[in-house]
């Protein structure tokens, strides 16, 4: 450990802890959340770890309230992360949609259990994937990255910080109870602060400043509150000071740029990982711990001689559409094995619009899938 309290080097730890290590690497000093299994041990960790760095934890009453006061504390300029499980997820979708519409820098982390409801709390699923797009009301974009395995938290989580700066975003980190139980190594380098973002402040006098005026990234510049500059704070439909305006213009205007600053940046947000897709005749697209069952199921099929592939989403907000497109008009079918009755599937056969099939492989949660699962999926779709 360094003298500003940060881990350095190399450990054996679970994904849990490896996500509050990285938050703690990106720069996070404030925490609020409620117990939630699977998700508990992020708090657990932040709780012990936050003060060594001169950061605040904070127990809330409840999920609501754990999603307000993560908007407050990055309002007051400190990075803030919440992290929960289902029925936390749910609750906290209100609040979600009023960090978009304030455009608040912060992460919410959802270790993913089994529903609906409560469930099975500690067993894992991927059952919030389209939660995490569409959980809140209204039209707007949302960036959810989603880790494959403890060293991968870490690194997603200061990826997460990074993009939440950038664009004035929350953005969401959905991993599942397997990815969150498990323990592997983690490498916890040295991060240079180059290599961390931080929001862009107004460079223009208080008494000129307009907290929602863009410039042409569609992000506004974002003043700290309690620095002498005055600004107005709605979730209500607003213009450039902030203050409500109910009209059919102001929306349009302000919807599409929430919407447009994401959208139009998607080639610098998403991201994917590719394995034996040049010559693959079957691409399984899968993600998060799914995807290391889906990459032994592949490399089965290839040693069987079927020319198969793998396309990990590590961005599945915004969806990896483009490349989805491009990889239908080579292929004879997706492959899309989820831990849920079928969710990202249908933005992959969206996307291959009929060019190629697309077969889910569904699993109800509570367990992984087989890579014998996979694997026949793959041989049944040559038939």
């Amino acid at each position: 450990m360094s003298e500003d309290g940060i881990l350095h080097g190399t450990f054996f730890m679970n994904g849990d802890v490896a996500c509050a290590e990285g938050a703690i690497s990106a720069g996070c000093r404030f925490f609020a959340g409620y117990p939630i299994t699977p998700a508990t041990e992020v708090a657990e960790r932040m709780s012990e770890r936050l003060p060594h760095v001169g950061g605040v934890y904070i127990q809330m009453e409840d999920e609501i309230a754990s999603m307000n006061a993560v908007l407050g504390a990055s309002w007051a300029g400190v990075k803030a992360m919440t992290a929960t499980s289902g029925p936390g997820f749910s609750l906290m979708m209100e609040n979600l949609g009023l960090g978009v519409i304030l455009e608040t820098p912060c992460v919410l982390v959802n270790i993913q259990r089994a529903g609906p409801s409560t469930g099975l709390p500690t067993l894992p699923a991927q059952g919030d994937m389209m939660q995490a797009r569409w959980g809140s009301h209204g039209s707007y974009e949302i960036i959810a990255l989603v880790p494959s395995s403890p060293q991968e938290i870490f690194d997603l989580i200061i990826e997460a910080f990074n993009l939440s700066e950038r664009y004035r975003v929350p953005v969401l980190v959905m991993s599942d109870e397997a990815v969150g139980h498990m323990s592997e190594k983690v490498v916890i380098p040295e991060i240079s602060p180059e290599n961390l973002m931080s929001r862009r402040r107004p460079d223009v006098p208080p008494e000129e400043y307009l907290p929602y005026k863009a410039d042409g990234d569609l992000v506004p510049p974002m003043a700290i509150a309690g620095e002498g500059y005055r600004f107005h704070v709605t979730g209500l439909t607003h213009d450039e000071k902030g203050y409500p305006v109910m009209t059919a213009e102001a929306q349009d205007k302000l919807v599409r740029r929430l919407v447009d600053k994401i959208k139009l940046n998607r080639n610098d947000i998403i991201k994917c990982e590719e394995s034996d897709v040049e010559d693959a005749e079957i691409i399984v697209c899968a993600y998060g711990i799914t995807s290391r069952i889906a990459r032994l199921a592949v490399q089965q099929a290839r040693n069987e001689g079927i020319r198969a592939g793998l396309l990990r989403l590590i961005t599945v907000w915004p969806f990896a559409e483009e490349r989805v497109k491009e990889l239908a008009k080579q292929v004879k079918a997706f492959i899309v094995p989820e831990i849920n009755y079928g969710q990202i599937v249908l933005e992959v056969e969206r996307c291959a619009a009929g060019k190629a099939s697309t077969v889910l492989v569904p699993h109800m949660g509570g367990s992984v899938h087989t890579p014998h699962t996979i694997l026949n999926a793959i041989k049944e779709s040559l038939q």
